[in-house]
């Protein structure tokens, strides 16, 4: 029988339905691998074996970890000399849900966290607390929760507190990595230098806060040697010195400066610098680099600074550069070094500095348009249950 043109456009429709089964055929189970390979790594409450086990897979073949919710993870002895779980080299993320990675109370220091370069660490719906950098050498002493060493962090819904470090970071160090942070809140971490972060890389924070940090030397909340930008942060109640006043205890809540011969600019956006106080100068905010500082539609009010007339109880814009190093430096061995700069610029776009104490901005003039709205005096001690 003759094939007309209808039989053959049949046979055609049909041969590529077929052929168009048989493709999905040999796809799905491929599909359906794929789909596997990508399921969390589900981790049981407090298996601290399993959780170091399955970031090392996660080093390797990269993928998400699962941690129980509402569990705590208790960190009972190191995995290595430093860190309490192994260093992150891959592309790893750790979700939870009210979950808390903790160093037991009473186990040697070290640190929960350490990217090393190339690395790539998320975390997720997390508390990370009780880390301690361990205290020799006094240099490398630093990150207690989270060390980024030239890798990248991304904290989100996350919750840094109660760790502490030697020398540079209580919460977290960021040497020359990225470090996003989005609605995460750094607290009650302590250092000598940076109670809660330290950067000298590129920082970005949208939402959360920096709160009731505390140092001895400089930067109460946050130590920016890099390239940071804050929105819609509250950076309060940070503490820096002890409780005698000294030139030398500088910026409560936020201090520019150079890490190791890195500084980069500070931008603040919507954010909010309140309550925090330096034993000697920059209340709110200290200048101690060579870079810009931009605020815009944000506020520095009732923060304190306890180094008498003229130490800038809101911002101190520094005549000094300020530097820390991480590693000793060629010739005798430095920590810590200041030296004369010019006057830092300083912007402020829709932005109020006042009701700091014992003035708003200092020296005279090197804030432009600072007392805009007046100086009218504020407490210079804790709120309750503060510091």
């Amino acid at each position: 029988m003759t094939d007309t043109p209808r039989r053959v456009a049949l046979r055609r429709v049909t041969l590529t339905a077929v052929t168009g089964l048989g493709l999905c055929l040999t796809l799905l189970p491929a599909g359906q691998a794929q789909a596997q390979a990508q399921a969390p790594a589900r981790v049981p409450c407090n298996d601290v074996a399993a959780l170091r086990t399955a970031i090392g897979n996660a080093n390797t073949d990269g993928g998400t970890i699962a941690l129980a919710p509402h569990c705590v993870y208790t960190l009972t002895a190191a995995d290595n000399p430093d860190d309490g779980l192994p260093e992150i080299t891959g592309k790893v993320r750790i979700t939870g849900n009210n979950t808390t990675i903790q160093r037991a109370q009473f186990a040697p220091a070290f640190r929960i966290f350490h990217v090393g370069q190339g690395g790539s660490l998320s975390l997720d719906s997390l508390t990370v607390r009780g880390g301690q950098a361990p205290p020799a050498p006094l240099l490398a002493s630093n990150g207690g929760a989270v060390y980024n060493d030239r890798g990248r962090v991304a904290l989100t819904d996350t919750t840094v507190r109660n760790n502490s470090s030697s020398w540079l970071g209580g919460g977290i160090w960021n040497s020359r990595g990225t470090l996003v942070l989005r609605n995460t809140t750094v607290r009650d971490n302590t250092s000598e230098n940076a109670g809660g972060v330290a950067t000298n890389g590129t920082m970005t924070m949208r939402g959360g806060a920096l709160r009731d940090n505390t140092g001895t030397l400089w930067a109460g909340g946050l130590a920016n040697a890099g390239d940071t930008t804050l929105t819609d942060v509250s950076v309060d109640g940070n503490h820096i010195g002890g409780q005698s006043g000294s030139f030398l205890h500088l910026g409560g809540g936020i201090m520019t400066m150079q890490i190791d011969d890195e500084s980069g600019p500070l931008r603040l956006n919507a954010t909010r610098v309140r309550g925090n106080i330096a034993q000697g100068q920059g209340g709110g905010i200290l200048i101690g680099a060579d870079e810009p500082t931009t605020l815009y539609r944000s506020v520095v009010t009732r923060n304190a600074a306890n180094g008498g007339p003229g130490s800038g109880g809101g911002i101190y814009n520094s005549s000094s550069r300020f530097g820390l190093f991480t590693n000793p430096v060629a010739g005798p061995e430095r920590t810590s070094s200041n030296s004369a700069k010019q006057t830092a610029e300083v912007n402020l776009i829709r932005s109020a500095v006042f009701k700091n104490t014992p003035d708003n901005c200092a020296p005279p003039n090197s804030v432009p348009r600072c007392d805009a709205v007046g100086s009218a005096p504020a407490t210079n001690t804790p709120e309750p249950g503060r510091n």
